[in-house]
């Protein structure tokens, strides 16, 4: 059996966070339409599925057509069975990331960033997966005071501590 190895640069403007994850029903797509709409007042989103029996087709959904054609671009070039990749505007990940954890059809979430990302997938003749995901750089260094009132001031000034 042939295996071969690939990463798949993510395509994205730097102000887009994105989700990445799998899951294995086609029903994805309705559910997490419903729960982007949902839980996030003034989000911006566009979402694709990679459906891997059947017709497999990429499907898509959104409520911004930029968003969803990212995601559509990107779910083609990853290509990997059941996986998923939203997109998102006006909202972060963690805004949204434990609602998409509890529909049922998710298994698991590889990444939610907004930082450069790769996707390591294999591929063999059957199909192809994700394997990991290559999250943003190398770390330069050890956490000092300064950055550390940096990382305390930062979280304050987006609302996420008092």
């Amino acid at each position: 059996m042939m295996l071969e190895l690939k990463c798949v640069k993510i395509e994205k403007p730097e102000d887009v966070n994105f989700i990445l994850g799998q899951s294995h029903f086609i029903k994805t797509v309705e559910d997490l339409y419903e729960t982007l709409a949902g839980n996030a007042p003034g989000i911006k989103f566009g979402f694709a599925f990679v459906e891997s029996s059947g017709a497999c087709k990429v499907r898509s959904e959104g409520n911004d057509d930029g968003l969803k054609e990212l995601a559509e671009k990107n779910a083609l070039a990853i290509g990997a069975g059941h996986s998923f990749i939203v997109f998102i505007r006006n909202a972060f990940p963690i805004n949204i990331l434990n609602d998409i954890k509890a529909i049922p059809e998710v298994c698991t979430i590889y990444c939610a960033t907004a930082n450069p990302a790769d996707v390591i997938v294999a591929e063999t003749d059957s199909g192809r997966g994700i394997l990991g995901v290559i999250d943003g750089f190398k770390p330069k260094g050890i956490e000092n005071e300064e950055d550390r009132k940096w990382r305390y001031e930062f979280l304050r000034k987006i609302g996420y501590k008092l």
